[in-house]
């Protein structure tokens, strides 16, 4: 059989080991430490961001904004209905309402038309048989790496005075003229699963101008301990921060995230140019001002437009090869748990599930394996 070709796995730097090596030389093994230290400072110089707090993960993070920006239960909130559950979960954790909303064409993210109707009708109207009132926080996501248009959506917030929460998980590295995704938001919030451009073997990080705000998220992710010389609460907390152990590896990688950034954008470069000229196969371009690390090359195929042939037919002939490749992500306003709650837009979400799919598009792909790659797309659409 021949190798194995995956999505998006791991791929190591050099100096992750030495960093986790000195937090058992120096027995930094408790949840705090060195390692996170420079892991969430790390963070704030390439972000931007003032202020970072280092999380066992990206929902973590989510869920942490949402209490922040005073999310209770029956609030609404706004999100992006084209993304992982991961970004919705965390509002039902609360007992809110989620409200979803619609991505619009040129990026694949929330449309700001679609997001005013949602405002709207949450303000004079209520969904959901909740009762009319502004959503406390709107949740937008940089999907796949490509910036969502946050100066029309921040807009739309701040003229109804409502926070957001950027989600920009799949999203380091990447920007919108020159300022960095994550940092457009009252917080941000990035993942460093497995999967991710770069890891700290799980993970995931709040950012946010407001340092007290930030205070606020690191006393609540460890349980909210009042200072006392006893363990006493007079807040619920959670288990939510980094291990000083996974921080060395988070902050290995992000010595190397212009590298794998500038890897995976090569990636998608070859796709494009190999495959770009095949008849109803299109990759996303990039909108003026905006720069994607291509954490995922991303493609939609139009059966109509190459004799039948969909995304279906081009993820099992790379099943069959040995190669990982996957949906994009079904909308959350058709997913089962969610079946219930709102929706605005049209179907810009939908069309994109039902004919996209994401390629392999690891910085550690190799020239053969690219190539591989290609050639089983090819031959296979040319049927």
């Amino acid at each position: 059989m021949n190798k194995k070709i995956w999505l998006s796995s791991p791929h190591m730097g050099g100096t992750e080991e030495k960093y986790v090596k000195e937090a058992f030389d120096t027995n930094w093994i408790a949840p705090l430490g060195p390692n996170l230290d420079a892991f969430e400072r790390a963070i704030e110089a390439h972000t931007g961001c003032g202020h970072a707090a280092a999380l066992s993960s990206g929902t973590a993070a989510i869920h942490l904004a949402l209490i922040l920006a005073g999310v209770g239960p029956g609030d609404y909130v706004i999100c992006q209905s084209f993304t992982f559950s991961a970004s919705a979960n965390p509002i039902r954790y609360l007992g809110a309402i989620p409200v979803f909303v619609d991505s619009e064409p040129e990026t694949w993210n929330m449309c700001p038309q679609a997001l005013e109707e949602a405002i709207l009708a949450c303000r004079d109207k209520g969904c959901c048989a909740g009762k009319p009132a502004l959503p406390k926080a709107i949740l937008p996501v940089h999907l796949y790496g490509m910036p969502a248009k946050m100066d029309k959506l921040c807009a739309l917030a701040q003229s109804f005075e409502i926070p957001v929460i950027e989600d920009a998980a799949e999203a380091i590295g990447a920007s919108l003229n020159g300022k960095s995704c994550g940092s457009f938001g009252d917080f941000g919030i990035f993942s460093f699963n497995g999967n991710k451009i770069i890891t700290s073997s799980g993970g995931g990080a709040l950012v946010s101008q407001n340092k007290e705000a930030v205070a606020k998220a690191r006393f609540l992710a460890t349980q909210a301990r009042d200072p006392a010389p006893h363990y006493q609460h007079s807040e619920i907390g959670y288990n939510y921060r980094l291990s000083n152990v996974a921080a060395g590896i988070g902050r290995g990688q992000m010595e190397v995230l212009d590298l794998r950034v500038r890897q995976r954008r090569e990636n998608f470069e070859t796709y494009r140019s190999e495959l770009g000229g095949i008849p109803g196969l299109r990759f996303l371009p990039e909108p003026d001002g905006t720069f994607s690390n291509r954490w995922l090359t991303t493609l939609l195929l139009d059966p109509e437009q190459n004799g039948g042939l969909g995304r279906e037919h081009v993820r099992l002939a790379l099943e069959k090869e040995n190669m990982e490749s996957r949906p994009l992500w079904k909308p959350m306003h058709r997913q089962p748990v969610f079946r219930d709650f709102p929706f605005f837009g049209s179907d810009c979400a939908e069309e994109c599930f039902e004919k996209g799919l994401c390629l392999p598009s690891g910085s550690n792909l190799l020239a053969r394996d690219l190539e591989r790659i290609i050639e089983t797309i090819k031959k296979t659409l040319k049927k």
